[in-house]
């Protein structure tokens, strides 16, 4: 079966946090508290940070108050681009992107269920906003 790792289900979790944080403001917010309210080892998320600011989803900021922010308004981050910066490419086969990686591609009668699947698990993904996760956050939160 195919999973997503520690580090994109974990770094979903800190833009999550991020975000329930942001409320229109530009209020940093330090790792030690998304460690504490997430569960999440410190230094764990000190290695997730880098690939998203690496990808222009979180802005760090220097000084008293520092922290990190989203560098995008949260409506403007799609859950792809989170999985992408942390997990990479959002296939399920590596043939699906690289047709050199198998020279049965051309006559492979599963490689097309392959690239299907990875086209609607992509599209899936791209189409659920960190605002569609905070909105579920608070439901959720709302109820219990």
């Amino acid at each position: 079966m195919i999973r997503l790792s520690t580090k994109g289900r974990y770094g979903t979790r800190l833009m999550l946090n991020l975000a329930l944080h942001h409320n229109g403001t530009q209020k940093a917010t330090i790792l030690k508290n998304v460690s504490d309210e997430e569960e999440i080892s410190i230094r764990y998320l000190e290695q997730i940070i880098i690939p998203l600011k690496i990808n222009k989803l979180v802005k760090s900021i220097r000084g008293a108050g520092g922290g990190y922010i989203l560098a995008r308004d949260p409506k403007d981050i799609k859950l792809s681009e989170i999985l992408h910066a942390l997990e990479g490419s959002c296939c399920l086969v590596e043939c699906v992107e690289d047709d050199e990686y198998c020279e049965r591609t051309k006559n492979c009668a599963t490689h097309k269920v392959w690239e299907e699947a990875s086209h609607m698990l992509k599209a899936y993904f791209e189409n659920i906003s960190l605002a569609d996760l905070v909105t579920r956050a608070k439901k959720i939160k709302k109820h219990h």
